[in-house]
């Protein structure tokens, strides 16, 4: 199986040339950044006047200490899929994802009193209670008797996370590279939305914004040109030529702007339904990604930071790079081109469920807040019904059930002349013996009888 989903890797990547030039850009300077580092270091100890500010030193040192780790992880850490614009840009964004859960894991720690304490010494304006938006109340489309005009509603509703809207869901779709389950993730998260509204203001809307403005303008117009960009991806030519190969001023501009567009592209085809496995993989990844999707609301909540606030911006532009290693090595992992699990997925994997964790913990009072009896109803029949279809699909497709089946037919052809689907008829009713499997005749591995 893993070599099927290997030359599938090879026919869905797009062929690459590349003359090969090396220039001082891709070199190692590992050896300039420890001089440079060491000798940072070595002015602060020796030149500079140490301030008696106890709480300015203690930020200076942690932000000191942070930089010394980003830079070891800039030019020693392990590469990973992409290289466009540099590799160490994507080491980079590594290393920052790694201090990201360790606060986080810090925070975990603490009680929500002093998270919201240690976050408002980053910025006094933290800390204070908010009265988040709620976007429900009047539904109303038309409304020709109000002073702001008939649709008044509506232009209530279009305010600057509209764009940011877009935009996200835009590279959703280029890092998920699947309409079908980008569309899904898109229709479950409004489902969501119906069902924690009764817990967070945020998710409070009407029907229209939920499908309409949301669903089909905001999440369709971001997905639909996000598809249109790997469209373009897939049938790009790639090839490279060193910038001082090129002897147009023009083409050496074309060149330099290349260098900020994919080195190749890879169509993901993930085809869920091909084996179990596959199977629990997308579910967990589709599920991964709606829990990220809600810690981004829930965070704000329970931490007392505004939608608006840089805190929060900061954290979905990083979303955008460690996602798209993250769900790559994912991608080769399911498809058996990697051999274990890439370094960013398992980084990404462990904030996700860090940040839910943050929730659960500072958040008890709000998630315990009883659910509507249809929506516990709702979500009931989704998961017996996905169950039931993973059952119905996969019962047949586990190799050592095959492998018993078979035994118990060839025992009984060979004494009774019985077939294998009176076998099983047979097996229901509880009427066939056990078949030892240390039989000299019986192979499981081979799923064949000697």
């Amino acid at each position: 199986m893993a070599t099927s989903h290997k030359s599938e890797r090879r026919m869905s990547e797009s062929a690459v040339y590349d003359d090969g030039t090396n220039t001082f850009f891709w070199r190692a300077h590992t050896i300039t950044v420890l001089l440079i580092g060491i000798l940072t270091l070595a002015w602060v100890a020796l030149f500079e006047e140490q301030p008696e500010d106890s709480s300015y030193n203690i930020s200076r040192g942690i932000s000191a200490a942070i930089v010394v780790f980003l830079a070891f992880g800039i030019t020693q850490a392990k590469d990973g899929p992409f290289v466009r614009p540099h590799p160490a840009f994507w080491r980079l964004t590594l290393c920052i994802s790694v201090v990201y859960e360790l606060l986080l894991v810090f925070f975990l720690f603490q009680t929500v009193s002093d998270a919201r304490v240690l976050l408002s010494s980053v910025d006094p304006s933290l800390n204070k209670p908010l009265d988040f938006r709620a976007y429900g109340g009047s539904c109303t489309v038309w409304d020709p008797d109000h002073p702001d005009g008939p649709f008044h509603n509506v232009f209530d509703k279009l305010d600057g996370f509209v764009i940011a809207h877009i935009l996200g869901w835009f590279f959703k779709a280029l890092i998920l590279r699947d309409v079908w389950i980008t569309n899904i993730v898109s229709i479950l998260f409004e489902l969501l939305e119906y069902t924690f509204e009764h817990q967070l203001p945020n998710f409070s809307e009407c029907w229209w914004d939920h499908w309409i403005l949301d669903f089909i303008l905001c999440n369709g117009l971001g997905i639909y040109v996000g598809l249109k960009c790997l469209k373009y991806l897939s049938a790009k030519e790639y090839k490279w030529h060193g910038l001082w190969n090129i002897t147009s001023y023009g083409g050496k501009m074309r060149r330099m702007v290349s260098q900020f567009t994919p080195y190749s592209w890879v169509q993901f085809r993930w085809q869920p339904t091909e084996n179990f496995f596959r199977w629990l993989f997308v579910s967990m990844l589709t599920l991964l990604f709606l829990v990220a999707e809600l810690n981004t609301f829930y965070l704000k909540f329970v931490l007392w930071i505004p939608p608006e606030h840089p805190f929060v911006l900061t954290r979905l532009v990083l979303y955008v790079p460690w996602g798209a290693v993250a769900v790559r090595e994912a991608y080769d992992y399911a498809g058996g081109t990697a051999a274990k699990f890439g370094q960013q997925a398992w980084i990404i994997c462990a904030i996700i469920i860090t940040e839910f964790m943050i929730v659960v913990k500072f958040g008890s009072e709000v998630l315990t807040k009883p659910f509507p009896r249809f929506i516990t109803m709702f979500w009931l029949f989704v998961m017996v019904s996905y169950l039931c279809y993973s059952i119905w699909k996969f019962q047949m497709k586990f190799p050592r059930v095959h492998s018993w089946f078979k035994a118990i037919s060839w025992d009984l052809n060979r004494e009774t002349g019985s077939t294998y689907s009176s076998c099983v008829k047979n097996l229901v009713w509880g009427k066939l013996a056990q078949v030892d499997e240390t039989s000299p005749n019986y192979d499981a591995h081979s799923d064949k009888q000697k």
